[in-house]
């Protein structure tokens, strides 16, 4: 481990600003400035507007797309209204290019000095490659909002949010290896049951982004049941045409499958954790473990009141933050029961 101390240093900087640039994406997202910048250049962009005249220029641009014409336009949307929701977008994919000289320039250095060995390296060129795809996602949301709906599509952004999600977890993951070379006792079927887990873990995170990328959450604002005592609320069935649409486009089907599969969630952890005890684990799976059934139970309550409190920016932010640590924790738990 001492030979790849820079290397593990190296990939868990990448995991951190990863995390920073997600909880940038979540306040971009929650104070509506993700459609603020209306084009995207590699290098022009790098800076935001220097003077009066390029921010008013910025701002024109602004007012030929939807947003503006459909929306803003009657809020009284003034200059200063648009340099907030510039920053916060300019701010975020600034972070993503931090991100691309953090992996390339350290990347090159290791790669003359011949410091990454060779199955270390093939996970960095797929590394590399999910970061380059994870920029095209987010152009690719983002120009969802600038024809004629003044909103991204939702599963384009679920798209984006997913996908650094896995990203951070494969970085994570590369450099769990690294940092526990010697093989640990793989335990098959808690390691079955951990892999499960993860699967039912990012398919909540995908209607986590259906929820947020629809509003979802500022409807049914109620808990445990939803709106008027139901279960299974009424405008379920109404919302759309087809069961499919229902839980996939209808704001009321989404937020009942994010809500419900969070106890699937919860209750996979908790089955994974009083299975483990049959067995004698190491130490760090003991820990992973007990980590899992902490932040679950955090990230449930937090789930509980976003949604109670109508989505508020801050609560909003947190669950998203929790929901990166559980992600953590499972990747963790996964590593240590599978190498």
């Amino acid at each position: 481990m001492k030979k790849d101390k820079s290397v593990i240093i190296w990939l868990l900087s990448g995991c951190v600003l990863v995390f920073v640039m997600v909880v940038v994406g979540g306040i971009t997202r929650l104070t509506n400035s993700g459609l603020s910048m209306t084009d995207w250049h590699l290098v022009t962009d790098t800076l935001p507007p220097m003077s009066e005249a390029a921010w008013q220029h910025a701002f024109d641009e602004y007012k030929k797309f939807p947003e503006y014409q459909k929306i803003n336009i009657h809020n009284d949307f003034q200059l200063d209204n648009y340099k907030f929701i510039y920053f916060w977008e300019w701010f975020h994919r600034f972070i993503g290019r931090i991100i691309g000289l953090v992996f390339i320039v350290p990347f090159i250095y290791f790669l003359i000095k011949k410091r990454i060995d060779k199955a270390t390296l093939q996970k960095c060129y797929i590394l590399l490659g999910m970061g380059a795809l994870q920029g095209f996602f987010g152009w690719f949301m983002v120009k969802s909002g600038l024809v004629d709906n003044p909103d991204v599509s939702h599963f384009r952004l679920s798209l984006h949010l997913t996908f650094a999600f896995i990203t951070f977890a494969y970085t994570l993951w590369v450099a769990l290896d690294l940092i526990y070379p010697e093989r640990n006792q793989v335990i098959i079927p808690l390691k079955k049951l951990a892999r499960i887990t993860l699967v039912f873990l990012l398919l909540q995170i995908i209607y986590g982004g259906f929820v947020a990328g629809l509003n979802a959450g500022l409807i049914h604002n109620h808990w445990p049941l939803m709106s008027d005592g139901q279960f299974f609320h009424d405008s379920i069935a109404l919302e759309q045409n087809s069961w499919l649409l229902r839980f996939t486009e209808g704001k009321s089907g989404v937020q009942f499958v994010h809500r419900t599969m969070a106890y699937v969630v919860v209750g996979l952890i908790l089955f994974l954790y009083f299975k483990s005890k049959k067995y004698t684990l190491s130490t760090t799976q003991q820990k992973g473990l007990n980590a899992l059934v902490l932040i679950v139970f955090l990230q449930f309550t937090l789930g509980v009141l976003t949604l109670l409190y109508s989505v508020p920016l801050w609560l909003g932010l947190t669950h998203q933050v929790v929901a990166f640590f559980l992600l953590t924790a499972m990747t963790y738990t996964l590593h240590r029961f599978s190498k």
